[in-house]
């Protein structure tokens, strides 16, 4: 309902003082005269000519986000690319050393032992759990390693790689060693971390001190990769090698203790689960390593001396892979040994807590 009194809309169809002041303080148009909003556009930039500079950067923000929307889009049509095709194959080889070159011999027909060395390298790129050990380590360990091969008359031993573990609850490392001839000092070519041993459970021994020898009588097998009761994978991820040593007499390390015998084994473990706690006893008695040093230790043939034997013979053995390279200095044995320390050296760091703290429950029913 109309009311005389009610007051009426301002009229527009004429431009007011009040108008024409708002246009002149917003400093756009001093005149009181209308244009099309294209003239007063045109009108106000060359007035203003910062107001140039910020439809620019209007112009310049909206690009942008215009570049960034295509990119966004992009990405995704390349992620659903990529998950519905798999991976192109690297050029890199796994491995970069040759061991066929490595063993050609030279114009006078020998082969340079010093080669072996050639090693160190290929274990520092590829296995991916080390232990940088002092020069003074290095030397400690090579006198223990040659007095536990003097009392099992292999004093003479030279020209083959031999791996050496410290089972001593303070270190809980795998060291390869090699020498040229035997007048020459074992030089260490890698270490890693390992788990051997923890006594206090049934079924659990204290891995065995002594010199073992990797022989085909105790054939090697290879991993499926399938899960205990408590969902462990007890020999590592599927195709990892099983190195068996055979029986042993061992120390039970539960109730009474005595000796019994155990199967030793070395081998990988659960790459998840178990794989961080390497450097701590943490086994049934095997001695448990890292999943790239068992790949390294597998291609290269480090203890296959008698398994390349039966090759050379002209047998097939199904647990050697075929693009294997045996070194011309594989070698045979294990030697487990304790250096008696009371604390831990920096260089064989024990997991840390967050590591120990998501261990599952029954971790250690795997060997």
């Amino acid at each position: 309902m109309n009311h005389l009194k009610r007051p009426r809309p301002p009229v527009f169809d004429r431009p007011t003082f009040a108008r024409v002041a708002g246009r002149r303080k917003a400093g756009c148009m001093p005149y009181a005269f209308s244009l099309s909003r294209a003239t007063r556009e045109l009108y106000c930039v060359m007035r203003a000519p910062g107001r140039v500079l910020r439809t620019f950067a209007r112009l310049t923000r909206l690009t942008r986000l215009i570049r960034l929307a295509c990119g966004v889009v992009l990405a995704a049509s390349a992620c659903a690319a990529f998950a519905a095709k798999p991976p192109a194959a690297t050029s890199e080889p796994a491995f970069s050393v040759d061991a066929a070159s490595l063993a050609a011999p030279d114009a006078a027909g020998v082969v340079d032992p010093r080669r072996a060395f050639a090693l160190r390298d290929v274990f520092a790129r590829h296995v991916t759990r080390r232990l940088n050990v002092p020069a003074s380590e290095q030397r400690a360990y090579a006198s223990r390693l040659q007095a536990a091969l003097r009392e099992h008359t292999l004093g003479e031993l030279s020209g083959e790689y031999v791996v050496v573990v410290d089972r001593n609850a303070n270190v809980q490392a795998l060291l390869i060693y090699f020498r040229a001839a035997p007048a020459d000092a074992w030089q260490m070519i890698g270490a890693s971390p390992v788990s051997t041993g923890r006594p206090g459970e049934f079924d659990h021994f204290v891995t065995p001190l002594g010199v073992f020898e990797h022989t085909p009588s105790n054939m090697d097998f290879r991993s499926e990769g399938t899960e205990n009761e408590n969902h462990i994978r007890g020999y590592g991820k599927r195709d990892m090698r099983i190195f068996d040593l055979g029986w042993a007499q061992a120390e039970r390390g539960w109730g009474k203790g005595g000796i019994s015998q155990m199967r030793f084994q070395m081998h990988a473990t659960d790459p998840d689960r178990l794989e961080p706690l390497l450097g701590v006893r943490h086994s049934k008695g095997c001695v448990r390593i890292p999943a790239s040093l068992n790949t390294f230790l597998d291609h290269y043939g480090i203890l296959d001396a008698e398994y390349a034997a039966l090759v050379d013979s002209g047998k097939s053995l199904w647990v050697l892979k075929s693009d294997r390279q045996v070194m011309p200095w594989a070698g045979r044995y294990i030697v487990v040994v304790d250096s008696a320390r009371k604390y831990r050296p920096a260089w064989a760091p024990a997991p840390d807590a967050r590591t120990r703290a998501r261990v599952p429950a029954a971790a250690d029913t795997a060997d």
